[in-house]
């Protein structure tokens, strides 16, 4: 989508999020200050992490590594107002689209009640071209948007709890698609101190030069643009 194009505000009239994401830290890149926002509005909302991240550092140990993970991801939340983490123990890397995935992410829905879903860009690419997204990503954000349909159906997933058809939208963060956006211009320091709260795996990708701040303004400064505020996050809305 051009900068020049504008963002039409997501609704807020809602008091009750799930976030469902692959990994810890997929919200923290470019999520968090929107969600500090709507807990600074007394919104409540949840946390649900597929995997505890465990293969994503290189030199970590798995058995090291998902521990270490959690433990960053459940102080990241905190910071911004989020004390309900679940970490629902799917393979990292390894995520597959499939019946058991949606059966897990439709009692998750049906267990918090959700209005709204929020999910990360399940699409093919980050920027609608060249830089690709990952199967983890991509199988999450799919399971996820059919999980919504799926907790609505009281005939399928009866093992998975009550049917739940509350879910008003399913909101995909940093989809190349997204035509909605919200202003983060005042939780946008909170959102860039939650993302630092991932030292260990921010050390361990070994980029010497990443600046969290910095990389935070490369996409929600255009976004802000779009939305006529400094800084924005972007969504891609669906209607179930």
């Amino acid at each position: 989508m051009s900068t020049s194009e504008g963002l039409e505000p997501v609704v807020e009239d809602w008091q009750k999020a799930l976030a469902v994401v692959a990994h810890p830290d997929d919200l923290e890149f470019g999520t968090a200050a929107a969600i500090a926002r709507w807990t600074g509005q007394g919104k409540q909302i949840v946390y649900c992490l597929l995997t505890s991240g465990e293969a994503g550092i290189d030199g970590v140990d798995p058995a090291e590594c998902g521990p270490l993970r959690e433990a960053e991801q459940i102080e990241s939340s905190r910071i911004v107002g989020v004390s309900a983490v679940e970490f629902l123990g799917q393979p990292d890397g390894t995520i597959e689209y499939d019946v058991a995935l949606r059966r897990v992410i439709t009692a998750a829905i049906r267990r918090h009640q959700p209005e709204i879903v929020i999910t990360n860009n399940f699409r093919d690419t980050w920027d609608g071209d060249v830089l690709l997204n990952q199967a983890d990503h991509i199988n999450t954000g799919r399971a996820t948007l059919d999980a919504v349909r799926d907790a609505a159906n009281r005939w399928i997933f009866t093992d998975a709890g009550d049917k739940w058809d509350g879910v008003r939208q399913v909101w995909a963060a940093g989809s190349p698609d997204a035509r909605h956006g919200v202003d983060t211009t005042d939780t946008f320091d909170v959102g860039v101190q939650s993302l630092k709260a991932h030292k260990a795996y921010i050390d361990g990708l070994n980029w010497p030069h990443f600046d969290p701040e910095e990389f935070l303004e490369g996409t929600s400064r255009p976004a802000g643009a779009q939305l006529g505020t400094k800084y924005g996050t972007r969504f891609e809305v669906f209607t179930p």
